[in-house]
């Protein structure tokens, strides 16, 4: 009987800007005196979602 092999995946380190979740918070302004009113949440563009640093 043969044992299955366990491979080891790479280690993978988080995104810096969205911390490994893949998605950002923006603050959004309204009005000419550009007021905050909330926050919108988006894609990370640095890992476009995945949450993985590139390795460049």
């Amino acid at each position: 009987m043969v044992a299955a092999r366990k491979t080891a995946k790479p280690a993978t380190k988080q995104c810096p800007p969205c911390k490994g979740t893949g998605e950002v918070s923006r603050t959004v302004h309204v009005g000419r005196k550009h007021r905050p009113v909330g926050q919108q949440t988006g894609i990370c563009l640095a890992c476009l979602g995945s949450g993985e640093a590139s390795t460049d």
